[in-house]
This record gives structure tokens, C-alpha cells and sequence, in this order.
């Protein structure tokens, strides 16, 4: 392997983001002798946090600090990465909102082959690396071979890869600002809006019982409803769910929605896109309850039922209420 490999690692108040941990496996897996570098960019306190925080998972942290960078600016960052980059690097990003919008125009200007979605790493020879990612919104898998003679920009689906365990590792920082130069931009950023928080702040909340498309219509939300009462928890939501106007927006979970960190959630009858498991966070326990064998989101729950919700959720709800009554 002579290929150097560097994760992206995206931050909020001097916090890195979980996927910085979920690079690091994606990492060891096309790699298990590689030492991947972590780079790292932003201004401030805030910044030397994130760097101070990564020390113990990553043996190396690139420092890039700048006013500039104060705010996420996809356009700014390619321009510093580019600079800082060695010719031929493997270069690991979220497939976040952020991560779509580097990813691609770094790729270019590093001259390196770029792959999108990637759900697992296959196998790597020296000089091809076998990807897998997932089509016709998760239907397929698409088994792809790159050439990364030149470099890659891969970005990776949020979840897809199981988080590294921390290591008592004591990573060096390394402050390379001063090679990125001065930095402009067409756009900047002008003010952060708050969405209004509804009647629930799923956000807050330890157990989430979601709804997707099975649940057919609105009258039957009831169903839902009352198993989450049963648990202790709340009640959220697929996008489909919202757009049908059966939910405030504010119970929405994914990329376009709130994000959630629950130690239990339930998917019923939610297929599993990339959009929706990409706001689920913190590694809670999963378990999704679907009639299609096939979905998407078997693949990554903890416990996968092949079950009709209108049926399967009355039935363990009623379950639940005799187990307490019992006590």
C-alpha cells in the first residue's frame, strides 16, 4: 500500500462529527496497516478541541486553521485540502450535504477517481479498489471496481460503517495553515435559522418509534403511537410521512430532517434510504420491522423483522402492556 489515506473530519462547537470514527473503520478496512491522518478545519478554540479530541483515535490530525474556514464552506475547504493533499491520496468524506458538495470538485482538481454512497469496502490490490454501493434506492448493489492509481475521493454513507472503538492512541497534531494560502470563495456564509421545534423534540429522546410508508395512512398512526406511549418513548418519521402532511416536519428523522440519538429505535415500515439513516446517530439499538425481506434497512439494524406493522406493532404493544402489568 503506497497510497496515503485521509479522512475529512467535519465538526460542531469544538465536537467532531461520529463520522470521523466510522472513516477510521472504512480505513482499516481497504488497509489494515494504514495509519490514517485526520484533517481537520475551522478557526479557533473550537478547532484545537476537535484536533485535541481525535488524538486518541487517529496517530496523525492536520491542523487547517483560518477565518475563512470559521464556517463549512465546501468551496473554501477543496481549495485548502488541495493544497495540503499529496498527489495520489485516498481521501475519505461523509456523504453528508457537505460531504456531496466537496467531494465531487475535490476529485477533480486532485485528478482522482471519485465514488459516491459507498456502503462497504470489498478489497484492495495495490492499485483497484472494490466498492459497493447501493442503487435504485437500496434495491441493488452495485459492486464497483476503481482505479485509484491517482488518488480517490470516496464518500462514505453515514452508518454504513460501524464506528472504530477508541484507541489509547496519542495522535500528533500537525498545524499545516500556513500552506494554505489566502482564500476566497463566490458564496459565503450569511446566518444559521433555527427551525421551529414542534409539539416534541425528538432529538431528546431515548426511544423513537418511527413510521415510513407502511403505515399506509394517516388514521393509522394511532398504531404507532401507542406502542411508543407503551415504551416510554415518541413518535417520528420518514420524509414520505411529512410530505403526506400526516406529521409536522419537526418529527422528521434524516439528512433533511432532525437528528436523533436514542438508545432504541424502531423503524416500521421505513425502507431504509441513505437520506433517512443518515440523521440517526450515536449507535443506538435497532431494530426494524418491514414485510419486505428485502429493505434496505435490515442491513443495518441489530434485529430485522419480516412483518406487516399494521399487525405487528397492536400485537407487541398489547405484549408489552401485559409484561408490565405483570410485575
Amino acid at each position: 500500500m503506497t497510497a496515503r489515506i485521509f479522512a475529512y473530519v467535519a465538526h460542531k462547537r469544538g465536537v467532531p462529527d461520529e463520522a470521523a470514527l466510522e472513516s477510521l473503520a472504512a480505513a482499516k478496512q481497504i488497509d489494515g496497516t494504514a495509519s490514517p491522518t485526520a484533517v481537520v478545519t475551522g478557526s479557533g478554540s473550537d478547532l484545537d478541541a476537535v484536533c485535541k479530541s481525535l488524538q486518541s483515535s487517529y496517530g496523525e490530525i492536520w491542523k487547517l486553521s483560518d477565518e475563512a474556514l470559521a464556517y463549512p464552506n465546501a468551496e473554501l475547504v477543496r481549495k485548502a485540502l488541495m493544497t495540503v493533499l499529496p498527489p495520489g491520496s485516498i481521501v475519505l468524506l461523509p456523504h453528508s450535504h457537505f460531504g456531496i458538495d466537496l467531494g465531487p470538485g475535490l476529485s477533480i482538481k486532485l485528478n482522482a477517481t471519485f465514488v459516491s454512497d459507498v456502503v462497504a469496502i470489498d478489497a484492495f490490490d495495490g492499485r483497484c479498489l472494490k466498492v459497493v454501493r447501493q442503487e435504485f434506492g437500496g434495491q441493488v448493489s452495485a459492486h464497483v471496481h476503481c482505479d485509484i492509481s491517482t488518488g480517490a475521493v470516496i464518500n462514505l454513507r453515514p452508518g454504513a460503517f460501524k464506528a472504530a472503538e477508541v484507541s489509547s492512541a496519542c495522535g500528533a497534531v500537525v498545524d499545516k495553515s500556513s500552506e494554505v494560502g489566502t482564500l476566497s470563495a463566490g458564496r459565503r456564509y450569511l446566518e444559521t435559522i433555527v427551525a421551529e421545534s414542534g409539539d416534541v423534540d425528538i432529538s431528546k429522546e431515548a426511544i423513537l418509534v418511527s413510521i415510513g410508508r407502511g403505515i399506509q395512512e394517516e388514521e393509522n398512526i394511532h398504531i404507532a403511537q401507542e406502542l411508543a406511549d407503551a415504551l416510554g418513548g415518541a413518535v417520528s418519521c420518514s420524509r414520505p410521512v411529512v410530505d403526506a402532511k400526516w406529521l409536522p416536519k419537526s418529527r422528521q428523522v434524516g439528512s433533511s430532517g432532525q437528528t436523533v440519538k436514542p438508545k432504541l429505535y424502531l423503524a416500521c415500515g421505513i425502507s431504509g434510504s441513505f437520506q433517512h439513516l443518515a440523521g440517526i446517530k450515536g449507535n443506538p439499538f435497532f431494530i426494524a420491522i418491514n414485510k419486505n425481506p428485502n429493505a434496505p434497512v435490515f442491513q443495518v439494524a441489530d434485529v430485522g423483522i419480516v412483518e406487516d406493522i399494521l399487525e405487528f406493532l397492536p400485537e407487541l404493544t398489547s405484549k408489552l402492556r401485559e409484561a408490565v402489568n405483570m410485575r
